[in-house]
């Protein structure tokens, strides 16, 4: 049966001066799935992101989400219609417990109007989204200060925030990068529940072993442009793809 893509990448094109950093790139995304996107350092991942995220403006080309055209919309609307996503250089209120980190998510339109108007206690609502990401209450880290965590918890505490907002999409961005393997592999379970709650995730990963365990399928970007797009054991096997990405980072 054919389904209406959730999301639709039409001809995505973004030039800084006279750097094509995205070219004319296009994609679907159907509901519940995990895409990867894989490529190069400079091959255009974050700038792809970006521009579905409302980050960066693009050039040309649309995006389309549940059959709207969200093109060049900024981030805060973006968010609200139910695109979120969490950064690679992680950035949150230092001084603040980690709990206390996730105000600004659980108090914004978004929740507010999917919660029917009311917040409830949104301390409670924090330390259970924490619990769910691998915070441990019993030995209080949740009510530590950011800036005293370790990299492992301030991944996990973007992901809560992306969370949080209950997402139509969840664009990850490198979520693994700097983590430890026992640090992946105790967050892989988590996302792997997410996509049996229905969340459909685009995930941009150098961690590809990691990656290919959890995507239905996988995109390879080079020089700004896709040259692959399927599942990920057919994906790797294209010569195009072993020569502009095995062994450059791996």
């Amino acid at each position: 049966m054919s389904e209406t893509p959730l999301l639709e990448v039409k001809g995505l094109t973004k030039s800084f001066g006279g750097v094509q950093a995205v070219n004319g790139i296009s994609f679907t995304l159907n509901k519940g799935d995990l895409l990867g996107i894989i490529g190069p350092n400079g091959s255009g991942k974050t700038t792809t992101v970006n521009l579905i995220s409302g980050f960066v403006k693009a050039t040309s080309g649309r995006v389309i989400f549940k059959g709207r055209d969200i093109t060049n919309m900024p981030p805060y609307k973006i968010v609200r219609l139910g695109i979120a996503r969490t950064f690679q250089m992680v950035k949150p209120f230092y001084q603040l417990p980690a709990f206390k980190n996730m105000i600004i998510p659980l108090y914004s339109p978004r929740v507010k109007a999917l919660a029917g108007g009311k917040y409830g206690d949104r301390d409670a609502v924090a330390l259970d989204l924490l619990e769910e990401v691998g915070f441990e209450r019993d030995n209080q880290v949740a009510y530590k200060a950011a800036s005293v965590l370790p990299q492992g918890y301030l991944k996990r505490l973007e992901l809560a925030k992306a969370i949080s907002l209950q997402p139509d999409i969840m664009i990850l961005d490198e979520l693994f990068s700097g983590l430890s393997l026992a640090e992946v592999a105790s967050i892989v379970p988590i996302i792997e529940k997410l996509l049996l709650e229905g969340k459909t995730i685009i995930m941009i990963e150098h961690r590809l072993k990691e990656l290919f365990r959890i995507a239905s399928r996988v995109i390879v970007l080079n020089f700004g442009e896709k040259i692959a797009d399927g599942v990920a054991k057919e994906v790797m096997e294209s010569d195009e793809v072993k020569k502009a990405y095995l062994g450059s980072e791996e």
